[in-house]
């Protein structure tokens, strides 16, 4: 019953910190992309990474590790499938921008500079990612009701 509640709360509080960084990783890319500017981006994206493993985690041993209403029944819902749908697209949309930062990461570590040229694609991915993490909430409440089932 504890590890049940600590896992669940874990994994409800990585959505202010995904919700709160990812947003915060836009405004950044959107801003100036100077060294305080790249800071900002980097630290965000940072913290938006640790918010992905925290669900993934935690949503993974929920779902298929006999923590909560069981594999069957999520696997049979209609409400997992999507937001399992809306999570595959959010990770497809983060592909590009994941791979660019770790780039980023490895020239900034060589004093090099970057190409701050796909910031703004990336600032419009972030805020597309935010409103996906929103309807995943929404799926996950029908799950918690009952609901598809």
């Amino acid at each position: 019953m504890l590890t049940r509640w600590i896992v669940a709360t874990v994994h409800l509080l990585a959505l202010p910190i995904g919700l709160g960084s990812v947003w915060a990783r836009a405004r950044a890319l959107s801003g100036p992309l100077d060294g305080a500017g790249l800071k900002r981006v980097l630290a965000a994206d940072n913290v938006w990474g640790v918010a992905a493993l925290l669900w993934l985690g935690t949503g993974l041993w929920r779902a298929f590790g006999g923590l909560e209403k069981g594999t069957s029944y999520y696997l049979a819902n209609p409400f997992f499938h999507a937001k399992m749908g809306l999570f595959i697209l959010l990770l497809l949309l983060e592909l590009w921008p994941m791979v660019t930062f770790i780039r980023w990461r490895i020239q900034l570590a060589r004093g090099r500079a970057v190409d701050p040229a796909p910031a703004k694609a990336f600032a419009r991915i972030s805020y597309v990612e935010a409103v996906l993490v929103v309807l995943m909430v929404f799926w996950a409440a029908a799950m918690a009701r009952g609901m598809g089932i």
